[in-house]
């Protein structure tokens, strides 16, 4: 397996801090070491030390799976937290607690996809990827008993390969289902947000 393409171990700090600060405002919530390191192509150990330098100035903290920004509390949340657009959403089973099958895919690498960390935002907390480049940004999250699966609404700064990413996404957690899915669940899926391209149930 290719390993990620890094940053040399001397990369100027003051440009890596500001970087990282950026990434941690951008994914408000808990990032883990490894999906911040993928997100920034980062050396680990340049990395490290740029945590350390942000943790004494308060910048950041270490949180409980990974490290989350201190600054920027009451302004506008981060555009890829805010802005996102539905690829697809399929109701949940009802016997299935939400935090239970969040709990399965938390942490977890699937396929092309590698994880990055939990975004919070005020109406809900959402899962995120990302490919093993640090590309196309696929979250999941849970509304109102419907998996939902977002990439960023931004099309600068999203690939053409971040729906199929988000597709990717769904299948695992379809998988994730599968011991107490009914089979009359459907799946949805959205061409851009409230348009609707087809339904998938799955054959008895």
């Amino acid at each position: 397996m290719a390993s990620d393409p890094v940053e040399s171990p001397g990369f100027e700090p003051s440009r890596l801090d500001e970087r990282v600060l950026t990434a941690l405002q951008g994914l408000p919530g808990r990032v883990a070491f490894s999906g911040l390191r993928r997100v920034l192509r980062a050396h680990p150990e340049s990395l490290a030390r740029a945590l350390r330098r942000l943790e004494r100035e308060g910048l950041v903290e270490r949180v409980d799976g990974g490290y989350r920004a201190l600054v920027g509390a009451g302004s506008a949340p981060p555009a890829l937290a805010r802005d996102l657009r539905s690829i697809a959403a399929i109701d949940l089973p009802v016997a299935t607690p939400p935090e239970v099958l969040l709990a399965r895919l938390t942490g977890r690498w699937f396929g092309s996809l590698r994880w990055v960390g939990v975004v919070e935002r005020p109406e809900e907390r959402l899962l995120a990827w990302a490919r093993r480049d640090g590309s196309d940004y696929v979250l999941l999250g849970i509304d109102r008993g419907r998996l939902k699966v977002y990439v960023p609404a931004d099309p600068a700064g999203v690939s053409s390969d971040a729906d199929d990413a988000a597709y990717e996404l769904l299948v695992h957690a379809v998988d994730a289902l599968r011991p107490t899915a009914p089979a009359n669940g459907s799946v949805t899926f959205f061409a851009a947000p409230n348009t609707l391209l087809a339904d998938w149930r799955p054959e008895n």
